[in-house]
């Protein structure tokens, strides 16, 4: 049974129409990245699936007691409010200290937990937003653009974190994402939205569709570069596939 089944979804905001007859599933254990221009509907899809915005048409059915844990795309911290990364663990409704522990230890920040929120770098407060959202063991992780605004070291660093974290606990993972070269390595599927999915499958297929060309093939000069996990090689050896660090597929 999927996690999350969406079908013929379609949001408006007044007159004008965001999402039209949108339809995807995210089942346990996958990830799943959804791509797709500025303006496409990305974001305003994951806040229909946490119910912060009201469909106009079509439904989003759960998984019965699905746990979702959310990644926002920007959290803005007062700078002169007082704030550690343990308090804000421990705000209402939040952890335990023996919760927070582990979620830091998870997320490699363990040596954040007494530093002041507002003096985290980028790449520190992503990881300490993945293991806030952790801490609720979510069989669902909803990621928007995590990371947006860090450096090409960082924002790998990060998705290897993600496929282990999705290892480690059996969670899925629905994110948002513009990094194509990326994307096409750390996912299990990737579904192509621009107000509507215009292609969705694996990252090979969706590679080669038409319809993503068409957004994303002179964007990326015509070529997508799929980088290859070491895990990925184990995997592969053991099926008796030929292991490549770096292919890349021509979108011409």
């Amino acid at each position: 049974m999927s996690l999350i089944d969406i079908d013929h979804l379609s949001v408006s905001y007044g007159a004008t129409r965001v999402l039209q007859e949108v339809s995807l599933h995210v089942d346990p254990g996958e990830i799943v990245t959804i791509v797709g221009p500025n303006g496409s509907g990305k974001t305003t899809l994951l806040r229909a699936i946490v119910g912060a915005v009201a469909p106009t048409s079509g439904k989003i059915a759960r998984a019965p007691g699905l746990v979702i844990g959310y990644l926002p795309q920007r959290l803005q911290i007062d700078p002169t409010l007082p704030m550690t990364v343990e308090r804000f663990f421990r705000l209402p409704g939040g952890a335990s200290r023996a919760e927070v522990a582990a979620a830091l230890a998870r997320s490699g920040v363990t040596y954040l937990a007494r530093r002041q929120m507002s003096d985290l770098s980028g790449g520190q407060l992503q990881r300490v937003l993945l293991a806030r959202a952790l801490v609720a063991k979510p069989d669902l992780l909803l990621l928007d653009e995590p990371t947006a605004g860090l450096d090409q070291p960082g924002s790998a660093a990060f998705y290897e974190l993600i496929d282990a974290v999705r290892r480690e606990t059996g969670c899925a993972v629905l994110m948002i994402s513009h990094e194509l070269h990326v994307v096409m390595a750390a996912s299990d599927r990737v579904v192509c939205l621009n107000g509507h999915v215009c292609c969705q499958g694996t990252p090979e297929h969706v590679s080669s569709a038409p319809e993503y060309r068409a957004l994303f093939g002179t964007g990326t000069h015509g070529a997508l570069a799929l980088y290859r996990h070491e895990h990925d090689h184990t995997h592969d050896t053991a099926h008796g596939k030929p292991h490549a660090q770096e292919t890349t597929e021509a979108a011409e």
